[in-house]
């Protein structure tokens, strides 16, 4: 295989990556700002208590009964950064696991497309590939969750409406949650209520909900339900509120989503045109492209051309996307 076919697959590729993963896409996601907010309520856990949260806890014991090698290799620096976004993808494999994983499926992925191809440059992409897939899947399905979570809070903080209005406490309204609905909303707000169970006040179970689920609309629950416990109200009719809003913002995103759909169509379109022309031309007339391909300056024109074509990627996506 050329290595001017070998340049063309791999922007294929990466354009094809980058549409699909939702850089042009808009998401129902949070924005810098938003993040920065998000961060700074986390900070507040360290700031304003030295209890351990559940999470962490039972991460510990959790290491404990693991053996001296794996103890080690899962302190790792960076271990912790990557076993929180294991436990918000909703999966239980060890920090560790999921890098060896991660190297094991690289080399067999440069072994094998070099065995294929017998080419360094094709034995580099599928290593780069192998690394990148599990590592990519779990960010892929933390983001699913997220969203999961996001579409059932609403039920859920209904379910706690209605246990507040009958007479139970702010804990067993987060069981009746966790029992009567499904994962992963039931899941969170079990490990919230046994937080609380477990001697911790509700400010730092309350807290600890939110690092394991870093989201707007938990964020604003969260403040919600301090902020009555600091300032006193009646629970359920600022729950309903909020269960409002949660359902507006929803509703506020689809209508994003369809007046938006005309400039995802417009970013698929623009972006994938080079290419087709580039395969009918090599299929119609198969000797007119290896002169812009071979040629050391056709090769700059064309990387030149790939480069503009992620900078209109980018560009598009800050026209369409909207914060919600």
């Amino acid at each position: 295989m050329s290595e001017g076919m070998l340049i063309f697959i791999v922007m294929v590729f990466t354009a094809v990556f980058l549409l699909s993963q939702g850089i042009v896409v808009p998401v129902f996601g949070e924005g810098k700002k938003v993040r920065q907010r998000l961060k700074q309520r986390l900070g507040e856990i360290d700031a304003k208590t030295n209890q351990e949260s559940l999470s962490s806890l039972l991460r510990e014991k959790y290491l404990r009964e693991l053996s001296p090698l794996e103890r080690r290799l899962e302190s790792l620096p960076a271990m912790d950064t990557l076993a929180g976004i294991i436990e918000q993808a909703g999966h239980k494999i060890l920090a560790y696991r999921l890098i060896v994983l991660s190297i094991v499926l690289g080399l067999a992925g440069g072994i094998t497309a070099y065995i294929m191809t017998l080419s360094l440059l094709w034995a580099g992409a599928g290593a780069i590939v192998g690394l990148v897939v599990p590592v990519a899947k779990m960010l892929r399905d933390r983001k699913n969750r997220i969203e999961l979570f996001e579409e059932q809070l609403p039920d859920a903080i209904d379910s706690m409406k209605r246990a507040l209005r009958a007479g139970h406490p702010f804990g067993a309204a987060l069981k009746l949650v966790s029992e009567d609905l499904d994962d992963p909303v039931a899941r969170e707000f079990e490990l919230t209520f046994a937080d609380i169970n477990y001697g911790n006040d509700l400010r730092r179970a309350m807290l600890g909900l939110l690092q394991r689920i870093p989201s707007l609309t938990v964020m604003a629950l969260v403040t919600a339900v301090l902020v009555q416990k600091e300032t006193g109200g009646n629970l359920a009719e600022i729950l309903e509120q909020i269960s409002s809003v949660i359902r507006s913002r929803f509703k506020f995103y689809r209508r994003v989503t369809t007046l938006s759909a005309e400039g995802r169509l417009s970013a698929w379109i623009l972006t994938m045109v080079p290419f087709a022309l580039f395969a009918v031309i090599t299929y119609t007339t198969p000797e007119y492209l290896p002169v812009l391909m071979d040629d050391p300056i056709g090769k700059q024109l064309v990387i030149f051309g790939f480069v503009m074509m992620i900078s209109g990627i980018f560009w598009i996506r800050q026209i369409i996307r909207i914060d919600v």
